[in-house]
């Protein structure tokens, strides 16, 4: 019988995947908050910190399937004997 391969992206494009988000598209999105963030009225601490806290999370939410289970071993790996 054939191995149904899962859909979706490989373990190994994940890692990379999530590599590049994290050393490209994590600085720009702090620039780019910090940038927007500067441009408005400076809002007190307190409603300051909600907005970087509320961003810090949602920069997540569209790659969540990239990082899950990257730190793991890998699955479609030859088991080691």
């Amino acid at each position: 019988m054939s191995e149904q391969k899962k859909p979706g992206l490989s373990y190994k494009a994940r890692r990379r995947l999530s590599l590049l988000l994290l050393l490209v598209w994590m600085p720009a999105y702090i620039v780019a908050v910090v940038t927007v963030v500067n441009m408005l009225d400076r809002p007190p601490i307190w409603l300051e910190f909600v907005i970087y806290v509320v961003l810090g999370i949602l920069w997540i939410v569209p790659f969540k399937f990239v990082f899950r289970g990257v730190g793991q071993a890998d699955p479609d790996a030859e088991p080691r004997e």
